[in-house]
């Protein structure tokens, strides 16, 4: 299956990178939110987070981290920052190579994220509970009982 990302990576398609070192590499996003938006992305395949190495991803995230400071401290309008990572189609993910997006946001900018309608119906304590107990329940390696709450 052809990967995008992997074909830049492997150097059969142009990039404009920003950093790249063994781990992973940055470099600008080809439909960007704003000028100055840029994608880091593991040099190791993984379709999603869950099949990320945990070492790529916190490299990614510490890369990611660096390219926030970056441009804070360019001249691109960028008076806040937005991380973002879409995992699985339903999340919005179209390249299925994990990849972390960093971009610079402004007022009136026109980005935004829309909520569904029901968004301001708050769960009762009691639902909070019961769903991070399924959570907690699927943190346990398998086979293992959930302990308490």
């Amino acid at each position: 299956m052809s990967c995008i990302f992997c074909d830049i990576l492997a150097g059969r398609s142009e990039a404009t990178f920003v950093h790249r070192d063994s781990v992973c590499a940055a470099f600008m996003d080809i439909q960007p939110v704003n000028p100055g938006h840029v994608l880091v992305v593991p040099v190791r395949h993984g379709p999603d987070l869950a099949a990320t190495h945990p070492d790529d991803w916190k490299h990614v995230a510490a890369v990611g981290q660096r390219v926030v400071a970056a441009l804070r401290r360019s001249d691109l309008q960028c008076e806040g920052v937005n991380l973002f990572l879409a995992d699985g189609a339903a999340a919005g993910q179209e390249v299925f190579h994990t990849h972390l997006h960093v971009f610079p946001r402004f007022a009136g900018d026109g980005f935004g994220l829309r909520f569904a309608d029901s968004y301001g119906d708050l769960p009762s304590r009691e639902d909070l509970g019961t769903v991070g107990a399924r959570i907690r329940f699927a943190l346990k390696p398998a086979g293992r009982p959930p302990q308490g709450s």
